[in-house]
Parts: C-alpha cells; sequence; structure tokens
C-alpha cells in the first residue's frame, strides 16, 4: 500500500515539474517576444535601445534582429506545450541568453536601455535554467 502512495506521490511532483518547464518557457518566450516591435520601424528600435537608428543600414540589421528574437520567442511559447521541443529550446535560448549578457557585460558603458535588456535576459537565464534543470530531472525520473 505504502510502495503505491510513494508512485502517486511521484507522479504528482512530476506533473508539477511539468507545469514548472512550461512556465519558464513561456516566460523566456515573453521575454524574447517583446523587442519584436523593433520591427515596425527605426522609432520602435529607439524607444527599445536609446539610440537613433537613423542609418538604414544598422535600422535594417537591427528590425531582422527583431524578426529573429519574435523567432526565439515562438520556439520557446511552443516548446511550453510540446515536450519533444524542449531540449532544442533550453539549448537555444541558454546560447542566445549567454551570449548578449556576455557581449554587454564584456563591453560595458551601456545605456539605460539596454540595463534593462540586460535585467529582461537575466530573468531569462533564471527561467531557462530552472526550467532546463526540471527537465533534466523529469527525463531522468522517467528512465
Amino acid at each position: 500500500m505504502k510502495r503505491r502512495k510513494r508512485q502517486k506521490h511521484g507522479i504528482r511532483e512530476f506533473e508539477k515539474l511539468k507545469y514548472l518547464i512550461s512556465a519558464t518557457l513561456i516566460v523566456a518566450g515573453i521575454i524574447h517576444i517583446l523587442p519584436l516591435v523593433g520591427v515596425l520601424g527605426s522609432e520602435r528600435l529607439t524607444a527599445l535601445y536609446g539610440i537613433p537608428f537613423d542609418e538604414p543600414n544598422l535600422a535594417i540589421l537591427m528590425r531582422h534582429r527583431a524578426v529573429l528574437l519574435g523567432l526565439f520567442g515562438a520556439l520557446f511559447v511552443v516548446a511550453a506545450f510540446f515536450r519533444t521541443l524542449q531540449p532544442t529550446a533550453f539549448m537555444t535560448g541558454l546560447i542566445t541568453v549567454v551570449s548578449f549578457l556576455l557581449l554587454t557585460w564584456l563591453t560595458g558603458n551601456y545605456n539605460e536601455q539596454i540595463g534593462r535588456v540586460f535585467i529582461a535576459d537575466l530573468v531569462a537565464l533564471i527561467c531557462l535554467i530552472v526550467g532546463g534543470a526540471a527537465y533534466i530531472y523529469t527525463e531522468i525520473g522517467q528512465a
């Protein structure tokens, strides 16, 4: 009888972890989707990053960056509901977030808006680490 209770308890815990995994991916996804408004033009980019984007080539590159961030965000949100996509989402998320944080930290002397992006990516990093660890734990538990 006790064995059944332990097994049910373990299943409940496993289900809770699946919700945690999904929640962390959704938060990271929202953080990455928000800059998608930059695709609407230089004015939006200036509001996001606090620098002018008057030079057309720079505006094109940054608008394209907005699209890529939106795609990453969409991947994270979709992966929240499809377990098979979660390893890809966690790895992609960790690479993109850590690279931005590292580049920002190494460069330094950034403005207030970039500082906000840095903080948002720290939140995304925490979510991805917690969610990734929970994913790995559930995979080990299934084996």
